[in-house]
């Protein structure tokens, strides 16, 4: 019995040194990459996210105001931009097994009028064309103001193409989708992420409405000549942007996301519509599936940040990255890191 608890205690030993040396080079990976990010002087901070083999890791580096030296932590708020699509995108799916929304919906049926510009030759816009980019409608919305306009807008639309055959990027359809969320629950949209996503999860410091203490610790971006750039006002429902979140709660999301006994998350990650060979839309998901590499992804640009946020669901990893800077070729920049990132970190 002696020996036994004697070779047990030597195998637990191992073990926990096999962790802490995967976490170390975890951290190592992160650190090389980090510098890299910041060796190019537009980028001023960056925070970075990793969730591997049930573990986080999270580090900041740089500074959030030139020439203050005051690095990001774990408190810092970072508006998550177009990444906000994602949380719309999984009301959607929950939509959709509570039989609340049908995917091949014609909008048309959840709006106060009748909009017969709505439509190509006749073919309807359906849900599945708002959440795959695939609608027709346009990139920015032609009136943002307000609500009231915004719908005063969608009478302007013309729709060119055959709703679900051409992919074109559009901030207008996620609101119209956010607008359905709130008919169809009877309830606002800054309330269903809340009650779907947020309180379930514990992202107790993700939220759209920010109070003056969170403003606090929100960050203040920069362009590529080190100007200062505003914060994203919100005007709308918030189904395109318009979450502020931390890192800490960036890693709560991703294991929400990891999780495939989850019934709103598998349906979230369905591929509805192919774009090239291996190039998938979701539910406001880029879906990425070559063999046996499977890339969940969503990029987030606002005026004057940016991030990326990725799940490898096969290799049960995360990764979130968030820096005050943001500029043409900033999403490009910080993939090239994040995927040097992972192949470093994914190392059998």
């Amino acid at each position: 019995m002696k020996y036994l608890i004697t070779i047990l205690f030597f195998v637990l030993l191992g073990c926990k040194s096999a962790q802490q040396i995967n976490k170390q080079n975890v951290e190592n990976a992160i650190t090389k990459n980090a510098f890299q990010l910041l060796n190019d002087k537009r980028f001023h901070s960056v925070s970075v996210a990793v969730y591997k083999d049930g573990e986080s890791t999270i580090k900041h580096f740089g500074e959030l105001t030139i020439g203050k030296g005051n690095k990001p932590n774990d408190s810092t708020l970072y508006e998550i931009a177009s990444v906000t699509k994602t949380f719309t995108g999984y009301i959607a799916a929950k939509a959709v097994l509570d039989k609340k929304i049908n995917l091949d919906d014609d909008i048309r049926n959840y709006l106060d009028e009748p909009y017969p510009n709505l439509e190509f030759k006749g073919e309807p816009i359906k849900i599945k064309h708002l959440i795959t980019h695939t609608s027709g409608f346009p990139n920015i919305p032609i009136k943002s103001e307000n609500k009231k306009a915004f719908f005063e807008g969608l009478k302007q639309i013309k729709i060119e193409t055959k709703p679900g055959e051409v992919y074109f990027y559009s901030n207008t359809a996620p609101e119209v989708t956010a607008y359905i969320l709130e008919k169809v629950y009877k309830k606002p949209f800054e309330e269903l992420v809340t009650e779907f996503i947020l309180k379930p999860n514990k992202m107790n410091l993700t939220k759209f409405t920010l109070n003056e203490n969170d403003r606090i610790r929100l960050v203040k971006g920069y362009n590529d000549k080190n100007e200062l750039m505003p914060n994203f006002n919100r005007t709308l429902w918030g189904g395109i942007s318009g979450l502020h979140s931390t890192t800490p709660d960036l890693v709560k999301y991703m294991k929400l996301q990891l999780d495939q006994s989850n019934p709103i998350v598998n349906e979230s990650h369905k591929k509805l519509f192919k774009e090239g060979s291996d190039f998938w839309e979701g539910y406001h998901w880029y879906i990425i599936e070559n063999g046996d590499e499977l890339i969940i992804r969503h990029h987030g640009g606002i005026y004057g940040m940016q991030n990326w946020f990725v799940i490898y669901p096969k290799q049960n990893i995360g990764i979130s990255i968030l820096t005050n800077a943001s500029f043409d070729g900033t999403g490009d920049i910080l993939e090239k890191v994040l995927d040097n990132l992972y192949n470093e970190i994914n190392v059998k």
